[in-house]
C-alpha cells in the first residue's frame, strides 16, 4: 500500500502552506484519494513533485543591449559590416 498523507502533512513535506497543496489538487498538479471521507495524498508523489518553471523569461544577455550587424555590399562587390545597437521604438 502506498504512503497516503494528509494535505497538512504534504504541505510541511513540501515546505509550503497548505493552501498551496490544495491549489495544486484543484490544478490538478498533484493527485489525491479519499478514504473515509478524508483527502489524502501519495508521499512519493509530493516528494518528487516538480514545480512549473513559470514567470518572465530572462533575458538573453545579462546587459540587456542588443546589437545588430548590418552587412553593407558595395557596388563594387565588397562587403563591410557595421554594429550598432538597436533602436527600441521608445522616445
Amino acid at each position: 500500500m502506498d504512503d497516503l498523507i494528509t494535505p497538512a502533512e504534504a504541505a510541511r513535506v513540501r515546505n509550503v502552506t497548505r493552501s498551496a497543496i490544495t491549489d495544486l489538487l484543484k490544478r490538478g498538479r498533484l493527485q489525491s484519494v479519499e478514504v473515509g471521507g478524508r483527502r489524502f495524498l501519495r508521499r512519493k508523489e509530493v516528494e518528487n513533485f516538480a514545480p512549473e518553471i513559470t514567470g518572465r523569461p530572462p533575458k538573453s544577455s545579462a546587459t540587456g543591449d542588443r546589437r545588430t550587424t548590418v552587412h553593407i555590399r558595395a557596388a563594387n562587390g565588397t562587403s563591410t559590416s557595421k554594429s550598432g545597437k538597436k533602436k527600441s521604438g521608445k522616445k
